[in-house]
């Protein structure tokens, strides 16, 4: 192997206008809490500190450059924000992993630059990555292969939070919880209209109807925090009048869907914990343990019906088969695509298919739609920024992840003049998605006039508008309009 002489890492360090990734990622997962000391090691200039503080938040750092003389402070959460892909000795790589990891009290993040990066990059490969002509040093990872690294220096699995993020957690009940609030994120929120009474509390009973949704059944004492329990007592008296208040302003049929759902997030996140060390029941927080009893009696009951779940997913007949009888997302012959948004209304054979590729790639930023292939074991993170504004969005990102071969890939299509669009934008989202209406009115006009007799010509932006131009038809917001109307 080459040998690598003194690099310049200093260089590498960026002057930020705002929070870096990582950092953004961990803000808005709940990682960082109100509460929760940070420390930034390998701060860089030490933009993410500013920002944070700037926030409310008591966070230090330390960087060999820019804060050589900083103290080293042990914290709840501690940033590892593309440091290892600038050290260019292996070993010297992993003691600043473990020295960061010897200062995180409960959550460690880590971060790296990913293989797809390095495409537009000069430089001559030396040892395991690149020596730029800045004379900087970076070693490009693939997703996998960080998961897999972090792993063996921390002894210690970690959870994929983005492509190129992970989250390393301490305490083996709050890694479970994070895990099975990030099922939960996905679940639409339901609006009801409540009885006067309801409606002159509704403030201080937000936080009960809240927890009530998301477990499916009432609080136990202590599982509310203690400012929200007091809204509550003052809204109603009791815990108990409370909850009863809430089930007399809605229908059993919510309650009803809500356990149905609850039901299933615990079966996805079973599903998922198996990715890991199966946690032992004594492991779980408290609340997750609660809404096992509850919902499936024993916790050998909810992993074994877990356990065939993920089964199932390695069947691709049963992939096809479910995905062929799902009532939401658009049906091609290859995959079935769902709007995020309706991620929870899939059947959960298919929400423990996607989520398998979260485990490789961690959430995706700005991905709106999800491909799942039925033609091979391989789910594609889609980003179409003007999904609701566009009535027919051009693709600018895809993040794919073979679950076969366990790699993570990107594509941009930013700067495509002829990237892929959307048709039929209501097949794709749920039924009580708010433009859904808008969409099906645009679909029926567009079939009207003769726009989808030829649906190998109008995958593309280009293919789509020689089509509207041969019709002679324009569309102004989500309308369609014969261009020699003037309209």
């Amino acid at each position: 192997m080459t040998t690598i002489g003194p690099t310049a890492r200093h260089k590498t360090a960026m002057v930020r206008s705002a929070l870096s990734r990582p950092m953004g990622l961990a803000l808005a997962d709940g990682i960082i809490e109100r509460e929760a000391t940070v420390f930034d090691y390998g701060c860089g200039r030490g933009g993410d500190i500013r920002h944070l503080q700037g926030l409310g938040f008591s966070v230090s750092g330390w960087d060999p450059a820019h804060r050589p003389n900083a103290e080293m402070i042990s914290s709840n959460v501690v940033n590892l924000g593309y440091v290892v892909n600038v050290i260019e000795d292996p070993i010297e790589r992993a003691q600043v992993l473990k020295s960061a990891w010897g200062l995180t009290r409960n959550i460690l993040v880590v971060s790296a630059r990913l293989t797809w990066e390095a495409r537009e990059l000069v430089g001559r490969r030396v040892g395991d990555g690149i020596l730029t002509r800045m004379g900087t040093f970076q070693k490009f990872y693939d997703q996998s292969e960080l998961a897999t690294w972090i792993e063996s220096v921390l002894e210690t699995k970690p959870l994929a939070a983005a492509p190129g993020v992970f989250y390393v957690f301490r305490d083996e009940a709050a890694q479970q919880d994070f895990l099975a609030n990030r099922v939960y994120q996905y679940r639409p929120r339901i609006i009801i209209d409540p009885h006067d009474e309801y409606e002159r509390n509704r403030e201080n009973l937000a936080p009960l109807f809240d927890f009530m949704t998301a477990h499916a059944r009432p609080p136990k004492r202590g599982e509310l925090s203690a400012e929200a329990e007091a809204c509550v007592l003052d809204a109603s008296g009791t815990l108990g009048r409370a909850v009863n208040l809430i089930y007399q302003v809605t229908d059993d049929s919510h309650w009803e869907q809500v356990r149905i759902q609850r039901r299933s997030e615990l079966l996805v996140y079973a599903a998922m914990s198996r990715f890991g060390r199966k946690p032992r029941f004594s492991q779980l927080g408290p609340i997750l343990q609660h809404d096992i009893k509850i919902h499936f009696g024993t916790y050998r009951d909810l992993t074994n019906q877990g356990d065939r779940l993920l089964a199932a997913v390695g069947n691709r007949m049963m992939v096809l088969m479910t995905a062929r009888s799902s009532k939401v997302g658009k049906q091609t012959p290859s995959a079935l695509y769902v709007h995020r948004s309706a991620l929870s209304e899939l059947p959960p054979i298919l929400q423990v298919y996607e989520g398998c590729a979260r485990v490789l790639a961690g959430t995706v930023e700005l991905a709106n739609m999800v491909k799942l292939s039925v033609a091979e074991p391989r789910v594609s993170f889609l980003s179409y920024p003007e999904f609701d504004k566009n009535a027919h969005p051009s693709l600018e990102g895809a993040v794919t992840v073979g679950l076969r071969a366990l790699t993570v890939d990107w594509r941009d299509y930013s700067n495509s003049d002829n990237p892929p669009v959307l048709h039929r934008k209501e097949e794709f989202v749920g039924q009580s998605y708010p433009h859904r209406p808008l969409f099906q009115s645009l679909t029926r006009a567009e079939v009207k006039a003769g726009l989808y007799r030829h649906p190998e010509r109008i995958g593309t932006l280009q293919g789509w508008q020689a089509e509207l131009n041969k019709r002679d038809c324009v569309i102004r917001g989500h309308r369609l309009q014969k261009r020699s109307s003037g309209g």
